[in-house]
């Protein structure tokens, strides 16, 4: 019988909306529990809203549970019937929240970034009447809306750091971002929008370079078969007015010209297939760039940006020209002039990189108390050198012995920081991180495991990463300085020759916990070849 009932009865008329956990007034009216106290406690009189009986002292109410199970069958039968009226969503589309709590697959209309929820047309419908719900942000449905909060302040991810190139919560931009150039989203956006279209053109203008380099070996191509069919042409005519005998030197010569073709051909069809992939990339690229350009997900945008606006890896490309003479396809060194621009841009880019890092330069003096009793330690605390003799010295628990190292006198919880030390022509060093907790009594492995993240030189030309397993370093230039970066949050540790600009190599994924230290040893004399001391040097901005 109670699905017989006209809806309206089962709707508050307060809310307008079927009834959620409804309660009875004494005067017998019926409303959601939380709409009649929201009702009654914003007034200094409790009144009926639908016939404004007063009510003193203020009734208790208790929820309706007969009420209530058919309120609650008919919203499931309205929610089942509307979603039978909406579109399914296909697979790959976001579906409503709402409705996958019920097990129904419906297409989302738009996902609220207040609410972290994506809504189909029927649950949308609050945001567009309730004053409140209004004021909330919608946009284009998105999937993974938690990936849009700040995984340490549990907030909503609306501003961006210029300085970090990353998005940030507003709570960032009070605290670790606190002095850095931070914009909202949307903001970024735009600009980047802007940056997009040129970086679009600049696509399409290597996109039409491709289709013309792939026109001109097809136009070599139809020259080279022309070329080649001119001299079989004449192969015949020469041999045709000789002997029988020379039947089998024309076959020969005759071979070999077809060889010579086909092997033009066969190059020209490589050197289009590759030019074909690079055009389909860039295609790929532009394709993107615009749709993301034309989005309202400002988060995405700024996400996915870098890695489309950058050209995809690409072959020198040169002029390829085919000689028909010969049938032979040569290929030259691509784009010198270009080629020549993108050394010069990484040349910048390796100084920007090298400057942004100095920025979180830190002041280390070394820790006489972690001193090998061989180690000889300058009056600034700056150098690092090995004695002939052993020194006396307290015998303290922080302290190493027998390995010749030393700690810097600071350790570091957070954050990002950077050194430098200048090894110059020594022949046997060690330098990096450790772990304040490390073991600095009896022999050591440097290894990540054992809390060392370092780097070291032997005989004056083995470089060596000491991670799991070590690494050989090929280097092209010997530093004379050596950079260190870390990163304590992102669990990096990058060495750099400071000189060359360059990337020694980085430690990645690197379990810190508690402190850490700056890491030095001066190693063995190499028979008087290494009594140099490292020297750890001030970064000069201006450089």
């Amino acid at each position: 019988m109670a699905t017989m009932l006209p809806e309206k009865q089962f709707r508050c008329t307060i809310c307008q909306e079927v009834f959620t956990d409804p309660v009875t007034t004494p005067c017998g009216h019926n409303f959601c529990q939380t709409c009649l106290q929201s009702e009654w406690d914003g007034g200094d009189v409790c009144r009926c809203p639908t016939c404004s009986r007063t009510f003193s002292p203020r009734p208790e109410m208790s929820i309706n549970t007969a009420f209530k199970e058919l309120a609650d069958t008919l919203r499931h039968m309205l929610v089942s019937a509307s979603a039978s009226l909406l579109s399914a969503a296909k697979p790959g589309e976001v579906v409503c929240d709402v409705c996958a709590a019920t097990s129904l697959q419906v297409k989302a209309l738009k996902s609220c970034l207040v609410c972290l929820t994506s809504y189909c047309e029927t649950h949308l419908e609050p945001h567009r009447r309730v004053a409140t719900l209004k004021l909330h942000k919608l946009m284009e449905p998105v999937r993974n809306l938690q990936d849009r909060m700040c995984k340490k302040h549990e907030r909503l991810l609306e501003m961006f750091c210029r300085d970090e190139q990353k998005c940030v919560c507003q709570f960032c931009t009070e605290t670790e971002h606190k002095d850095h150039k931070a914009v909202t989203i949307e903001d970024e956006s735009r600009e980047r929008k802007i940056e997009m279209k040129k970086t679009e053109a600049d696509f399409e203008q290597i996109i039409q370079e491709r289709l013309k380099k792939m026109e001109e070996i097809k136009s070599c191509m139809k020259l080279s078969t022309e070329s080649a069919e001119k001299e079989l042409m004449e192969s015949d005519r020469l041999f045709t007015s000789l002997s029988r005998s020379m039947e089998d030197r024309k076959t020969e010569v005759n071979t070999e010209i077809k060889e010579k073709q086909k092997a033009a051909e066969e190059r020209a069809e490589e050197l289009i297939g590759e030019l074909q992939r690079e055009i389909t990339e860039l295609q790929r690229r532009n394709a993107e760039l615009e749709k993301l350009r034309s989005a309202e997900d400002h988060l995405h945008l700024l996400q996915s940006l870098p890695s489309l606006a950058s050209p995809p890896p690409t072959k020198e490309w040169t002029e390829i020209s085919v000689h028909p003479e010969l049938c032979v396809v040569t290929v030259r060194r691509a784009l010198f002039k270009l080629n020549q621009t993108l050394r010069n841009e990484l040349e910048i880019q390796k100084e920007a990189e090298m400057k942004r890092m100095q920025k979180y330069a830190v002041n280390v003096v070394l820790d006489p108390d972690t001193a090998h009793p061989n180690i000889v330690l300058s009056v600034d605390l700056k150098q690092a050198g090995r004695g002939e003799l052993l020194h006396i010295v307290p015998d303290n628990p922080q302290r190493f012995d027998p390995v010749i190292c030393v700690l810097g006198k600071k350790g570091f919880l957070s954050g990002r920081f950077y050194f430098q030390v200048t090894v110059g022509q020594k022949t046997f060093w060690d330098l990096g991180v450790v772990k304040e907790s490390v073991n600095r009594k009896g022999m050591i492995t440097s290894k990540p495991e054992n809390g060392f993240w370092t780097v070291r030189l032997r005989n004056g030309r083995e470089y060596r990463a000491l991670d799991s397993p070590s690494v050989l370093l090929s280097l092209t230039e010997k530093p004379h300085t050596v950079g260190v970066f870390t990163d304590y949050e992102e669990g990096t540790v990058s060495f750099f020759n400071v000189e060359a600009r360059s990337h020694i190599y980085t430690f990645s994924r690197c379990l810190f916990s508690g402190r850490i230290f700056p890491f030095f040893s001066p190693g063995v004399c190499d028979e008087g070849k290494n009594t140099a001391p490292l020297v750890i040097t001030d970064v000069n901005h201006d450089s």
